[in-house]
């Protein structure tokens, strides 16, 4: 039996042309090779497995063969590379500096220096994680850092440059290493798999890639994991199976809950992931992650920053043609202050099934556009201000004016003819602000009469002129104007019904609010309707936040009025009062209380000499 070499070994690429994710520093190394600049010292310095010391060895290789390509590669011919395929050669040296660190070491690779090379032309030290050298090592190291001998040639590698001592880090190259993206590692992993005979999904070679992390070694390790696992058919499940990775549909199910406002559905599928064994923080940054990727997706210069396979990336599109970019933004803060939060809780699946429901109130808060609120409403009217109605009790309609913009008048014109409806009040709000009658002309009252010589305003850069009204005037206009034509006011429809015939329509509206708003309708369904006096209808919900909800109230006063035929109907939202929480007692007070209760338990103790501990 063969012994088993692993991808990340196997696969080492042999020549520059084969590294993958640096062609800038590989391309810097040829050039200096070729036109004979190359420095006495280089740093390679980068994250774990993007190719910093593999790209040590072929630079030694390289500068040593005799007879190199037209595209500076090693010939793999000659008797330097033969040597160094061999691992035999006496010209490159590799220290492991995580275990020769002291100064002895570096002391005994300065006795080597002075040894020129019996074959080739240069000799090549190679110091991998020299981060790890200590202070009095790096001295020592100095001077024949800055001055070694024509043939000698240092090759630094490290993860982490901020350790290295300034003094060092100006006698060397540097060569920052970066992070292998994706689709290089992904497309990597097909030419390892078409090498070993392994079929795989492009699905499961991205989430491979993307678990990596850019370093090229982790992945293929991952896939040697993989490949042990599955065998030769290396498919989306067994990777997402093997590395516990949560299934991507879970959050486009979540989503689709979160959109749909269904909380019953959402908390199921909260519960199922808890019970496939994933963690919640696992979940909430997977979330997070999600809703970042339709986030991208939103614009087309930043699809490119979204990282899937084309099937994949299809089905993220249509959803984030459903959530607007509010919607996605105001999620995405929730779920990284639920994040945030989450070692501090001390219930984790509560604390995320919190994070869920504040996303769900998202819908109703009107995050998403009004339009897609109404067609997952088809019941519910137009939103109306929360701040122009009693959050408790719909009442009948009031007459309402909407304040608008005043028009633009030519100076030539008289100033005398006035707007219909007063000037539009500045608001952060993008839709339009909706007041009573009463209180715009209490607001109004307060607001000083502007001059007749400050009527008039005149633009010198275009030449138009400008008309200012003061919205007292306006208001004395409109005012006016309703004293000569009296509005006409809603008939008045007020047919009598029955409580069972009340009872039946409310039943028969929780009914079909299942779909749309099942929170909703539960909570009003739990308690049957009175119908009081004047045609007031009475109803008792547990929580004032459904009393609160005037997207759903309005649907429901609605289709009473229309189911009952009676335009008089007024909502009554009633709190039942809550009892008062039992206590909780010591085991010493249910004693005392269990023996007043029970004279006989006490005698029992005593004769029997119980002594119980408290």
């Amino acid at each position: 039996m063969d012994n088993f070499i692993v991808s990340a070994r196997k696969y080492r690429p042999p020549t520059f042309k084969q590294v993958v994710g640096q062609s800038s520093i590989t391309s810097t190394l040829q050039n200096a090779i070729k036109n004979n600049h190359l420095a006495q010292a280089f740093l390679f310095t980068g994250p774990r497995g993007v190719g910093k010391t593999t790209c040590a060895r072929i630079l030694a290789k390289t500068i040593n063969c005799e007879n190199l390509t037209p595209e500076i590669e090693p010939c793999d011919s000659c008797e330097s590379c033969i040597s160094f395929n061999d691992n035999a050669s006496f010209n490159i040296h590799e220290l492991d500096a995580a275990s020769n660190n002291s100064v002895d070491d570096i002391r005994h690779l300065v006795e080597q220096v002075r040894i020129p090379p019996q074959v080739g032309q240069y000799k090549v030290y190679i110091i991998d994680e020299v981060h790890m050298l200590s202070a009095a090592a790096f001295n020592a190291f100095l001077k024949t850092l800055e001055e070694p001998p024509a043939y000698a040639k240092f090759i630094l590698a490290t993860t982490e440059k901020h350790k290295i001592i300034p003094t060092i880090l100006s006698r060397c190259q540097i060569f920052d290493f970066k992070r292998i993206l994706v689709e290089d590692i992904a497309d990597y992993l097909e030419y390892v798999a078409q090498q070993e005979g392994v079929t795989t999904e492009i699905e499961a070679r991205h989430i491979i890639a993307q678990k990596a992390d850019g370093a090229m070694r982790d992945a293929l390790s991952t896939f040697d994991q993989i490949v042990s696992f599955s065998g030769n058919q290396v498919s989306y499940k067994n990777v997402i199976e093997n590395l516990n990775i949560l299934d991507y549909e879970y959050y486009f199910r979540v989503t689709n809950s979160i959109i749909s406002n269904d909380i019953s559905g959402l908390l199921l599928i909260f519960n199922e992931i808890i019970e496939n064994g994933f963690d919640g923080q696992h979940f909430i940054v997977g979330l997070a992650e999600h809703l970042r990727s339709l986030l991208v997706l939103k614009n087309p210069s930043t699809i490119q920053l979204m990282h899937a396979s084309g099937t994949l990336k299809e089905k993220y599109i249509e959803q984030a043609g459903i959530c607007s970019v509010d919607f996605i933004l105001r999620a995405l803060q929730i779920c990284n202050k639920y994040d945030l939060s989450y070692k501090t809780s001390s219930n984790k699946k509560l604390h995320i099934e919190i994070a869920l429901l504040d996303l769900t109130a998202l819908v109703t808060e009107n995050v998403i556009t009004r339009e897609k609120i109404t067609n997952l409403n088809p019941i519910a009217k137009p939103i109306v201000k929360p701040s122009t109605i009693n959050t408790t009790q719909v009442d009948k309609p009031k007459e309402y004016i909407t304040p608008k913009t005043p028009e633009k008048k030519n100076i030539e014109e008289k100033p005398t003819p006035l707007p219909e409806t007063p000037a539009k009040p500045q608001s952060s709000d993008k839709e339009d602000i909706v007041k009573p009658l009463t209180e715009t002309k209490s607001v109004t009252e307060e607001k000083p009469r502007v001059p007749k010589s400050n009527l008039v305003s005149k633009d010198k850069g275009n030449g138009r002129s400008i008309t200012n009204i003061s919205i007292k005037q306006s208001f004395d206009a409109l005012q006016k104007k309703k004293e000569e034509k009296p509005t006409e006011l809603e008939p008045i429809i007020e047919n009598e019904f029955s409580q069972d015939k009340l009872t039946t329509v409310w039943k028969a509206f929780t009914d079909s609010y299942q779909k749309t708003s099942p929170s909703f309708a539960n909570a009003i369904a739990k308690y049957e309707p009175v119908l009081k006096e004047n045609f007031d209808i009475e109803y008792k919900v547990d929580s004032p936040v459904i009393a609160k909800d005037l997207l759903h109230v309005t649907a429901l006063l609605e289709y009473l009025k229309n189911k009952l035929e009676n335009n008089q109907i007024h909502l009554i939202a009633v709190t039942p009062k809550r009892t008062e929480q039992k206590r909780s007692y010591t085991d010493r007070e249910k004693f005392e209380e269990m023996a007043t209760k029970y004279p006989g338990i006490r005698k029992l103790k005593d004769q029997l000499n119980l002594e119980i501990e408290f």
